[in-house]
């Protein structure tokens, strides 16, 4: 099937497999932010945004690409250039692995008038895993990121 989609600005047009995800498909494009982790929509690393909204891409298909718009931190580089900073700045990077997941968590976050409280923060996060870091650090980064 033909999938004609928006990613990152630009314009795709492309023959995809009915079961082939969005994850597949992106990284297939040389983006690379986005990571295969659990395959399950369980960790956040594939975190994209479609149509404005975060959505994990391992769970997201082919078909469902069709005419939308999406976003990876490739295509939100200027506006996640605070937490990006603020993740180095703080420490709250490791290995890397779920970083990019983390930023545009963190980024939706903010952008949705999430408000400078920690537990909030965490239960928002709640979906995203990192093994190395340990999470303090990565809520004092989005914290730090807020005005």
């Amino acid at each position: 099937m033909q999938i004609r989609c928006n990613i990152n600005h630009k314009e795709y047009v492309f023959e995809a497999e009915p079961t082939m995800r969005a994850v597949d498909i992106i990284r297939g494009f040389g983006i690379t932010s986005v990571k295969e982790g659990c395959s399950e929509g369980e960790c956040g690393a594939c975190s994209i945004f479609v149509n404005g909204k975060l959505i994990n891409s391992c769970l997201f298909l082919a078909p469902q690409m069709q005419d939308t718009k999406i976003l990876t931190l490739e295509g939100l580089y200027d506006e996640s250039e605070i937490i990006r900073e603020n993740f180095a700045k703080n420490g709250a990077i490791q290995c890397g692995f779920c970083t990019s997941g983390f930023i545009l968590r963190g980024y939706d976050y903010i952008k949705n008038d999430g408000v400078k409280d920690e537990k909030i923060l965490k239960e928002e996060l709640d979906g995203n895993l990192c093994r190395c870091t340990g999470y303090q650090k990565i809520v004092d980064a989005i914290i730090k990121s807020m005005k």
